[in-house]
């Protein structure tokens, strides 16, 4: 379980203040998968780096009972200057992981060859996102966060990430942005709708996209 508990999120802008969640208070419940729906700019990947905690809340708090992933795809927390090998190294021991079993996985997942052994600063914006999905897939989490990244690589590759998912579906669980409505009805089993700082809940996910629609007009 993923609990908010009156989470304020803004931004300062020029214009004044960009508010992403306002005193928003939620559980995304284990066993359940979510999709996150909303405009351009209503914040869905800024809330995806809080679930992750790679960004932090300006007030309130998020708490979490099972190990949940870096939003995929994800590629900040890689060093530049180590090479593929050493940074899925590094992640899988941070993890608990065996590195050798890590580095196996990934290799063959993100089919980026020789690259594996060059300076991560050398990555193009392909390989990059392909080492970090393949990592991403190589630790054991119970909750996937994905942000639109099955649409990363070729049609071959995104066909890998979908089985990969598929796999994962059995034991964890997803909350997932996506602009693709097929893709959150595919994945998901309930939606929110972002909107003016507020989460919107919905057991449909039709009822969800319909306020999406309703938004994006």
């Amino acid at each position: 379980m993923i609990a908010l508990s009156n989470v304020f999120k803004y931004f300062r802008t020029k214009g004044g203040s960009k508010i992403i969640l306002d005193h928003v208070s939620m559980e995304f419940k284990s066993g359940i998968s979510y999709g996150i729906l909303g405009i351009n700019g209503a914040g869905k990947s800024t809330t995806m780096r809080m679930l992750a905690g790679t960004e932090l809340p300006n007030a309130g708090a998020i708490h979490r009972t099972v190990r949940v992933s870096w939003p995929l795809g994800f590629s900040g927390g890689l060093h530049p200057a180590m090479t593929g090998r050493e940074n899925v190294q590094f992640v899988a021991r941070i993890y608990g992981q065996n590195p050798a079993r890590a580095v196996e996985f990934v290799e063959d997942f993100a089919e980026i060859g020789a690259y594996m052994d060059e300076p991560y600063h050398k990555y193009s914006s392909g390989m990059s996102q392909r080492l970090a999905f393949g990592l991403s897939m190589a630790i054991d989490f119970e909750c996937y966060l994905i942000d639109e990244v099955t649409a990363v690589g070729d049609a071959r590759f995104q066909m890998r990430c979908h089985e990969e998912f598929s796999k994962r579906r059995g034991h964890a669980d997803i909350i997932m942005i996506s602009h693709s409505m097929e893709t959150i009805r595919n994945y998901c089993s309930r939606a929110i709708v972002l909107a003016h700082g507020v989460m919107h809940e919905f057991n449909d996910i039709d009822d969800a996209i319909e306020l999406y629609n309703k938004l994006n007009r």
